[in-house]
């Protein structure tokens, strides 16, 4: 995935959720908003779907670096999370922050995203 990092978890998709969660305070983020993608299809337009959600992350400390540096940088946060079912398996996928390198020429910006990739992806190897 060029727009993130994905994986099959050996977890229930509850358990997933758990852990990922977990292991994001662990990271220093915590969970701004949880969408809950099968519920809201469900009662906006009546369709069926699998578990699905986004979860928004945030390190506090991250963003105000980040809001420091760069005022329209809120159009890229929180740090999505996703989790869902998929053949009876949990995936987990995270956005690739330093994609933000790719949209924003900012120095500042680039050395937060990179930051930002290293706790991700910690999280993203202990779930």
């Amino acid at each position: 995935m060029e727009y993130g990092f994905s994986k099959d978890v050996a977890l229930s998709y509850e358990d997933t959720l758990d852990k990922v969660t977990e292991e994001l305070k662990k990271e220093g983020f915590g969970v701004l908003t949880e969408i809950d993608v099968k519920d809201t299809l469900k009662n906006k337009i009546d369709v069926d779907f699998k578990k699905y959600k986004i979860l928004g992350a945030c390190n506090p400390t991250l963003a105000h670096k980040a809001l420091q540096a760069e005022e329209n940088i809120g159009l890229m946060l929180p740090c999505n999370v996703v989790v869902y079912e998929k053949d009876d398996k949990s995936v987990l996928s995270i956005f690739a922050p330093t994609l933000m390198k790719n949209v924003i020429s900012n120095e500042s910006i680039n050395s937060i995203a990179d930051e930002v990739n290293v706790k991700l992806h910690r999280v993203f190897d202990n779930v």
